[in-house]
């Protein structure tokens, strides 16, 4: 790519959900060509990108063709073809972030490793090939075991709690994890340049769906000590550091009950942890994302307001055309920002959209996060 941005500039996107369709709403104000290949023909970002195509993100084929005509790649999933993208770098595609950084984050077993080899604080942990080598396990129930490829949303994790439930553990590599007795989720999400400019979001604190097993519920900024901010926004910093990325990395983490940080999983793009900054930053986190890629000078990302997010999900057992209940009552209340994702049809727990609500009075924002959280579903 050109030292100097230019703003025809060919993207291309692998993914063509919602994060992708909310890239391409700031990739819209640089003036950027966007180009996206998804599996799903009614994906998210089709009505909004320049050119959209239907294929396989896991075919090195598809993968490569699709690259080839672009100036610069990025992500929005990491469930991608590497051998791919290794080979349009080496034919001089620019690729961010790095296909190296996608190949170590596509797989849990390397991160922990890298964790370990960078003395990045995380859960004990060792490998297993199958199911089998849980029996041989050394670290004590209860602990988790985690798929090593493909797990995303809570899929792909499993709660060990005694030889019991062995029977039904995955009969994949996987890795096995201490059990954490934490106090808050948390996280941070940090962005590189190619200049090596570093720059953080102030860390929020998460709330998880149980059943599903996702975020559902953000608070943003963190009411934590500055001390235990600053040690997250530090342990951040070193990982995009030490990973020497491009582009946007989200960094999801533990406060333990006895005041320990211990790293979860990294993300190598937009997350849902970030959605808040849309309204409650000064700088989003895509736009942060492209400023990345592009070797622009990182935005400012202190906040504008206390910022609350909520995850629309899919009601059980609700399946087919999406109907939004409560919508209108909601949009009836003075700063509430509504987001759906496009998608044309509902299934239980379905990401279908966030609603963001800001207001100087940080308790006055999570009321209504409340009662926007009981007010709107999504149904058939």
């Amino acid at each position: 790519m050109e030292k100097e941005f230019y703003g025809d500039l060919r993207l291309g996107i692998l993914g063509g959900g919602q994060l992708g369709r909310m890239l391409i709403q700031e990739a819209i104000n640089l003036n950027v060509n966007v180009s996206v290949l998804d599996p799903d023909q009614n994906a998210p970002c089709k009505k909004l990108c320049n050119r959209f195509e239907v294929g396989a993100l896991d075919d090195f084929d598809t993968v490569y063709k699709f690259g080839k005509q672009l100036d610069m790649l990025t992500i929005e999933i990491e469930k991608v073809n590497v051998d791919a993208l290794e080979k349009l770098e080496e034919e001089g595609v620019t690729v961010y972030p790095q296909a190296r950084v996608i190949r170590l984050i596509q797989d849990k077993g390397l991160q922990k490793q890298f964790f370990k080899q960078n003395d990045i604080p995380t859960a004990a942990f060792q490998m297993a090939s199958s199911k089998d080598n849980l029996r041989e396990c050394q670290i004590p129930f209860p602990y988790i075991q985690k798929l090593r490829k493909d797990g995303y949303d809570g899929k792909g994790v499993y709660k060990v709690i005694s030889e019991a439930d062995l029977n039904d553990a995955f009969d994949a590599p996987s890795i096995v994890e201490q059990w954490v007795d934490f106090d808050k989720e948390i996280a941070v999400i940090v962005a590189r340049n190619d200049k090596g400019d570093v720059a953080t979001f102030p860390m929020v604190e998460m709330e998880f769906n149980q059943e599903a097993n996702l975020v559902e519920f953000l608070i943003s900024p963190s009411t934590l000590t500055f001390e235990i901010q600053q040690r997250a926004e530090q342990l951040a910093i070193k990982i995009a550091e030490d990973l020497q990325i491009v582009g946007l990395l989200a960094v999801e983490m533990f406060l333990t009950k006895d005041g320990n940080i211990l790293v979860n999983e990294l993300a190598p793009r937009p997350h849902n942890s970030g959605h808040h900054t849309v309204e409650g930053n000064f700088t989003s986190q895509f736009a942060q994302h492209l400023r990345a890629i592009f070797n622009l000078p990182l935005g400012n990302t202190n906040v504008r307001s206390n910022a609350v997010m909520i995850n629309l999900l899919g009601e059980t057992p609700f399946e087919g055309l999406a109907i939004y209940k409560g919508l209108e009552e909601i949009l009836a209340e003075e700063g509430v920002y509504v987001h759906l994702y496009g998608k044309k049809f509902t299934k239980p727990f379905r990401k279908m959209g966030h609603v963001t609500i800001v207001n100087e009075d940080r308790d006055k924002a999570i009321e209504l996060a409340r009662k926007v959280q009981q007010t709107i579903e999504v149904i058939a």
